[in-house]
Order: C-alpha cells, then structure tokens, then sequence
C-alpha cells in the first residue's frame, strides 16, 4: 500500500528540507560571506581555498571588457593591478557608503564626481561613473555567487552586517546595494551584535560584554548586555575614520620621510606604499622585523627594515585613539571596568599584538581571540540568517531589529518629545515624566507620534488615550510617568502612569504599520532637509508654552489676593507686563517673547516674595516652639 505524505496548510511537503541562506559581512578592507552547513557555521571559501574577499573592484575600457566578456573583476585579481591601474580599482568603497560629496574627503587617486540632477558622489572610472553602492553591489554580487555555487543552489535571502555606528544612510545604501546584486536582505544586523552570536555569547552567562572592532577603515566599540538571551546595546562609540587603512598609512608616511621620496607622489606610488605598508604590519603581527621594497617613480629599487618596536612607536598614537571611545562607552553605559565579563575581539586590525596588548590593560582581561577575528561576524550572521529562514524554528536566540523612525509623544506648544530614537535595537523599553501645565488638572491626554520633526503636524500620529484620575495639585506638582515597551515583533506599548496616586492607562499600537520603505525615507529627508527650520519653530513654541505658562500663574495668583498683597500702581504695572508678553506671544520673535517673560518676572518678584512670606505664617500659625523639635 502507498503512503501519502501529508502536511499541515501552508506547510511545505518537505518540512526537513534545508534552506539556503547567507551571513554576509561586507567590509571596508576584506568581505566574506558564511552559511551553516550541517548545523555549523563557517565561511565559505573560493576555488582557490581563499575564504576572504579583497573589496576592491577593478573596472575595464570597453577593449577589454570585450575581449574578457566582463567589465570589471573583483577581489584578489583587481588588488593586484591596484598599483598599475590606481584610478579604476576601488578599494575601501564601504568609507562612501551613504556619503554626500561633502562628506568625503578628497581623495589623490579618485577622481569624485556629481552626475546631472544627482546628489549622489561618483567614481569615474573607464567604465563609467560608479556610486559606492554600484561598486559594493559588484563585491556582494561576486560573494553571492561564491555561496550558490559551494551550496548548490538559490539563496533565500542573506543577512548583511553593518557598523554599529551605521547611519540610516549607509543602512539604506547597503540595502540598496544587496538589491543591486539580486539579494533578498533578511536583515541589516549591527556587527558587534554578530560577533556576540558567533562567540556563543547569546546562550552564555548574563552580563555586561565588550565587542572591540577595529576593521580595515572604521573602529567602535559596543557595550552590551545580555539578559536571558536577549541583548541590550547599552552603549556604542567609535571613529568611522580609523581603522587598518590608517596604520598602513603611518607606515607609508614613515617610509616617505625615511626613504627620503620627492613629492608629489604618483597615483601608483600611493597604491605601491598602501600595499607594502599593509604587508609589513601583517608581518610585524608575528616577526620581530621586516623588509619593505620599493620601486620609486625614479624606478629605483629602495629597501628597507622595519621592527616590530618601530613599528609600535609609529601606531601607538592611533591605538591610543582607540582608548577613548572605550571610556566614553563605559561612561555612558554607566557601568565600571571589573564589571565586563568579556572581550570580543573583530576585525583583522586586531591581530596586531600591540592593539592586544592595550586593550588587555585598559580593561584587565585577556580578549577572546578563539575565532578568527576575519570571519567573527560573517559567522554570527550566518547564523541568525539560518533561523531567520526558518531552519531552526523552535531556536531560542531572539533576534533583534531597529525601529526606523523616532517614537514620542505631543507636550505643550504642539511640539514631539522623542522617547525612543529611530534606529535603537528592539526590544526595548524607556520612560519619561511628565506633569501637569495647569492647576488643579485631573487628566492628561496622550497621543503617541512617529517621525523625527519637531512639531506635530509634521509627524505621524498613531494613537491617543487619556489618563484620567489624577489627584488635583498646583501645576508642575503632578509627577507622570511614560513607559515606551517595543517587543521583538515591533509592537508598541505605551502607558502613563501617576506615581503618587498611582492610576494608570495604556495603548497599544504597531509602530511601523502602514509605511513603506519610500514613506520612511521621505520622512527621514525631510527631517534632514527641515532640521535648522524644525529648530527655529521649536524653540519659538518652547518661548510660546512658557509665556502661557506664566501668565496662567500670574493671573491665577492675581485673583486670589492682589487686593491685599498689591497697590494700584503694583497692579497696574503687573498687568501692563502681562498684556506686552500676551502680545509678543501671538508673534514669531522667541527673543521677544524671552524677553517679555523676563520683564514679567522682574515686576512680579517682590509679589512672589510677599504671597511667600503670606504662606509660611499661616504654615506656622498656631504652632508651637516645641512642635518644631525632634
């Protein structure tokens, strides 16, 4: 008799069949990319047994991208004509990502340029004119290719790494870029995160962990912690301006004024240097000594020795640069040295003894080295990238997201008070106070908002609720606490509570519901397009909700007792005062408005002192010496 294979709707009829995914890290020296095979991730190497990929691109004239059928290699081959053809191989392209033309520095060996109608920087090459994306969707192209051709098939999507630093604009670049290359992005996850998994961290002992990072072009480091598999990132810092790239470039400007070469230096020289530079640091990393030769633009044959004691005293400056974002990191995190458990050490730069050596005496620990620093993240990234596909569905690990744009709520004077700022790592909770703008006020209305602008119409709204309940107090006395909970799904929770009679109501709502990848783009444009505009109109609402503020009080206090506490002339100079700062407050000079509210003060301060005075000998009527003493 035949057996039918049956599964449950919308199962496949294969529930054990492996799907093909990709951990990818793309990064400013070398990529690679790695995928778990038979329950273990590793990186997955050329057909010559090379796992890392140089990212660098060489680019071809229509000549000899006819007679190759290509019109660019990359990898290896393109890092080999570096110093013969400078001008049209890219390497370091990650340093671009998401970059305007006045965000990147010049640069002696590319030539940057503006297309028409584009605010987008490109490369000219003999090609053509290449963004940084188009570039970096060459070297993902060539990675996913590497990985369907070792698998054995299609992929289902890829989780790509980025820095922790990483703004929306080099995520959304790197988004764009893996789209290029025919890729389905999983997700972008932070790199420090990444490494933390491939270390195992995330099933390991609850705590505070370090994740050191000092890639080829960028260093930072991250403070995490982990509670019940689910990490925090507490704090993160860095420079995206250092990295490998600048200690091989201490080696070359050393070699220059040693050698005693004549500037300018040609294009080839550059690249000459750079690759002589970067191989005597990678030798150093485990000799005492080295021999750099060089071939000047004179075709002289120079030569000479660099030791590992040299060679420290050369990049001690830049491993000392790596020191204070480590303090800053501890400092904002708020937590002491002894309190981390660990060190993860990523990136290549890392191998360096003397970078090992600092960082072991700035924290007190030894740094965990077990897993090749190289291949740390793509590891990690392959695997959330497998459960993410569905290989380990009963798999513990949660996997974290980012929001993409701020979440906040409406105060005073129609402005956005931002709780969680976009691109915080979900799950995540915060809270705020909060009090009341009027006397004897018994309700609060909430109304939760998205975007990053700075006033409320031009932000998105997504829900409203009322806290009622709240005992009667003198404005400002009231003390209400906000609680902004995202879980890992993305839904939010908001709940305002009242500390001291403790009534409390709450919301629920789907942040990102609704919004396309185009309309969270266009949101975070013109944040950026408004932002000196956004600034002016907050500050002239934050003068306007003062100035209301102030005269509420005034006018409160006015008729409980200025008959008595008042001359006619006091009154009427008070009043006058009150009626200049109503005025300037209908108009749109916050410096008037400031000013304004200042001359209120000033002709009611002996008022103030009097109405206190008033206060305290009616608290100490009736009351008795004694009664006073402990």
């Amino acid at each position: 008799m035949a057996l039918l294979q049956i599964s449950e709707p919308g199962q496949s009829s294969a529930p054990h069949q492996h799907k093909l995914s990709v951990g990818i890290d793309l990064g400013t020296t070398n990529s690679l990319v790695a995928s778990v095979r038979n329950g273990l991730a590793e990186t997955l190497a050329d057909e010559d047994g090379e796992h890392l990929l140089p990212s660098v691109v060489q680019y071809f004239d229509a000549e000899m991208a006819a007679k190759l059928g290509k019109n660019h290699v990359v990898g290896a081959k393109a890092k080999q004509n570096a110093v013969a053809d400078p001008h049209n191989t890219i390497a370091s392209v990650k340093r671009f990502m998401g970059r305007g033309m006045d965000d990147i520095e010049e640069s002696s060996v590319y030539e940057m340029l503006l297309d028409d109608n584009s605010t987008v920087p490109r490369i000219k090459t003999v090609a053509g004119n290449f963004s940084a994306i188009e570039v970096s969707a060459d070297i993902l192209t060539h990675l996913k290719t590497r990985a369907e051709d070792t698998l054995g098939g299609d992929l289902i999507g890829a989780v790509i790494t980025v820095p922790a630093y990483f703004d929306d604009a080099q995520r959304q670049a790197t988004k764009d870029a893996a789209k290029l290359a025919g890729l389905k992005v999983l997700r972008l996850i932070n790199e420090p995160t990444a490494a933390a998994v491939a270390y195992g961290l995330d099933t390991g002992q609850d705590g505070i962990h370090v994740i050191f990072d000092l890639g080829g072009g960028t260093f930072d480091i991250s403070i995490l912690r982990l509670n019940k598999g689910v990490f925090e990132v507490m704090a993160t810092a860095g420079d995206s301006a250092l990295g490998g790239d600048d200690i091989d470039q201490a080696i070359s400007d050393w070699l220059v004024s040693e050698l005693a070469i004549k500037s300018p230096l040609s294009a080839s020289l550059q690249r000459q240097l750079g690759e002589q530079s970067r191989a005597a640091k990678e030798a150093l990393s485990a000799a005492d000594k080295t021999t750099i030769r060089i071939n000047s633009d004179q075709n002289e044959r120079l030569e000479i020795d660099l030791s590992r004691t040299q060679f420290n005293q050369l990049i001690s400056p830049l491993i000392k640069k790596t020191l204070i974002p480590c303090r800053r990191a501890l400092r904002d995190s708020g937590i002491e040295k002894d309190e981390v458990i660990d060190i993860v050490m990523v990136g290549g730069s890392t191998r360096v003894p003397l970078v090992r050596e600092k960082v072991e005496e700035f924290f007190g620990k030894t740094p965990l080295t077990s897993i090749d620093p190289d291949r740390v993240v793509a590891i990690g990234a392959a695997r959330q990238a497998d459960i993410l596909v569905g290989n380990k569905p009963d798999d513990e690990m949660l996997l974290l997201d980012v929001l993409p744009l701020s979440l906040g709520l409406e105060t005073m004077g129609g402005l956005v008070e931002k709780v969680i700022h976009r691109n915080t790592t979900i799950p995540v909770a915060r809270a705020q106070d909060f009090t009341t703008f009027k006397d004897g006020q018994t309700a609060m209305a909430v109304h939760v908002l998205q975007g990053e602008r700075e006033m409320v119409s031009d932000c998105r709204s997504l829900a409203r609720f009322e806290l009622r309940g709240i005992p009667p107090m003198v404005a400002g006395a009231a003390r209400i606490r906000v609680t902004f909970q995202v879980d890992a799904d993305g839904l939010l929770s908001v709940s305002a509570k009242e500390e001291t009679s403790g009534v409390e109501s709450s919301i629920q709502v789907k942040p990102s519901y609704g919004l396309s990848d185009n309309e969270i783009e266009q949101m975070l444009k013109e944040s950026l397009s408004h932002a000196q505009e956004d600034v002016d109109a907050r500050k002239l609402a934050e003068q306007q909700v003062e100035a209301d503020r102030v005269i509420e009080g005034v006018n409160s206090a006015l008729k409980t007792d200025s008959e008595q506490l008042l001359s006619a002339q006091e009154l009427e100079e008070i009043q006058l005062s009150l009626q200049e700062l109503a005025t300037c407050r209908q108009g749109s000079d916050e410096i008037a408005i400031k000013q304004a509210i200042e001359k209120v003060e000033q002709v009611t301060s002996l008022y103030a002192q009097r109405r206190m005075d008033v206060n305290v000998q009616m608290a100490l009527s009736g009351q008795k010496v004694d009664d006073f003493e402990e």
